[in-house]
């Protein structure tokens, strides 16, 4: 075992891996002071990185040269929200789960928001910072989101996001069975003045906008798709499925009424970017929701 780029702030301590091994195994027979139910909650609090990524798996096998990470932070034990989870944190940012029905930030008085539940955790954990919004998701779509904590990460991040994001994923329930494994839609869109997206096949003066699809599941009634972003627009997803004659189901605003499980059935739940100021890969994935998952058995 060899420590490398220790890190003095105290958020991790490195190491570099010399036999091979499952990650369970590895992590109690190196790290000291830590009992068997500590790394177990370390794991499942994704306080563990293999080689930048993110790892919740106790069973991943281990190679020589592999470098792990152990997050020696005891925030992630202070942060209690039943409208999100904490899914990584350090100095700079921090990268969420946000569930359906909460805003991304304020719209209006009083309104719950993911931004008032972060900046409530920083002042409760004495932390001088609140949080920078990055990018959004729609309020009924859930999923993983990034924030900065300083405006000059945030600045980073909005001005650099389509060379620091290189792979963002979303998972739908779309109603029908689709006709294709997988392709690609393209247009235009662009909002009316009622702020409802249309698409138009030629430039209408909006935003062009390009969607990858690939089926997962599908059964007579719904198909479970991935949707990979190569633009990310206002509406993108839920417009380009409609487009396709296939909209999101649950979606009230594009959708044809078909509503399995009683909410929008659209999740970000791949979100990988190069770290703004460390320059790290940064790998977050979700699970596919279980609700979603359950019409496809």
């Amino acid at each position: 075992m060899r420590p490398y780029n220790y890190n003095k702030q105290g958020d991790y301590d490195h190491y570099v891996v010399d036999t091979e091994a499952p990650l369970l195994e590895w992590l109690l027979g190196h790290l000291q002071g830590y009992s068997r139910s500590k790394v177990k909650a370390t794991l499942k609090g994704r306080g563990i990185r293999v080689n930048g990524k993110q790892v919740t798996q106790f069973d991943q096998m281990l190679k020589p040269g592999d470098k792990v990470a152990v997050s020696l932070s005891k925030k992630n034990d202070q942060f209690h929200s039943r409208f999100l989870k904490l899914v990584y944190e350090d100095r700079y940012l921090v990268v969420v789960e946000k569930k359906e029905g909460i805003l991304s930030m304020a719209a209006g008085h009083s309104s719950l928001n993911v931004k008032k539940i972060l900046d409530d955790y920083f002042r409760t954990t004495r932390q001088k910072c609140t949080a920078h919004v990055v990018h959004r998701l729609d309020r009924d779509t859930s999923g993983l989101m990034v924030y900065a904590k300083d405006m000059q990460t945030e600045q980073i991040l909005e001005h650099e996001w389509h060379d620091i994001v290189y792979d963002r994923r979303y998972v739908a329930v779309v109603s029908g069975e689709m006709e294709e494994d997988e392709g690609t839609i393209a247009n235009w869109l662009k909002d009316n003045r009622n702020y409802v997206t249309f698409s138009s096949p030629v430039d209408n003066g909006g935003k062009y906008a390009v969607t990858h699809f690939h089926v997962l599941d599908r059964t007579t009634e719904h198909s479970l798709v991935e949707y990979r972003l190569e633009t990310g627009r206002k509406n993108q997803i839920r417009v380009h499925s409609a487009d396709m004659g296939h909209p999101v189901c649950g979606d009230v605003k594009y959708g044809n009424g078909d509503n399995p499980i009683g909410r929008l059935c659209l999740h970000a739940y791949v979100l990988c970017f190069y770290h703004p100021v460390t320059h790290e890969r940064m790998e977050f994935e979700t699970l596919i929701p279980t609700s979603f998952r359950k019409l496809f058995k």
